[in-house]
């Protein structure tokens, strides 16, 4: 199953509904990365909010997306972590040191507008 990924500007925005597999996972870093590049995008708004828990891969496939979405010039915000997904992610020591934060889809496009100065 594929995460959908919508084009909104110069922004995409991806709303993760269900939890995510091995296979899945890396789909969408694939998916993403391309849409990336085929777009142009200068930020991406990842909403989280219907994701409970993760695993230790998933949360490293994450961190690595972000990761790589900065290497090709587009600025991520992550929207709506549950508190087991916060937990997780620092317990793992995934570096998300430099990546913005909302706590919701909202409030993440506002951020990203504001970080690109549009």
């Amino acid at each position: 199953m594929r995460i959908p990924i919508l084009k909104l500007y110069d922004y995409l925005l991806v709303s993760i509904q269900w939890e995510l597999d091995d296979q899945t996972a890396i789909q969408f870093q694939e998916d993403l990365l391309s849409k990336i590049h085929q777009t142009g995008a200068k930020g991406v708004v990842i909403d989280l909010t219907s994701i409970d828990m993760i695993d230790s891969f998933i949360a490293k496939v994450l961190g690595d997306v972000v990761s790589m979405s900065n290497l090709m010039g587009a600025r991520v915000v992550l929207t709506g972590i549950q508190p087991a997904v916060a937990i997780t992610l620092v317990e793992l020591g995934i570096g998300l040191n430099d990546v913005l934060t909302a706590l919701d889809l909202e409030k993440g496009l506002e951020k990203i507008q504001s970080e690109l100065g549009d």
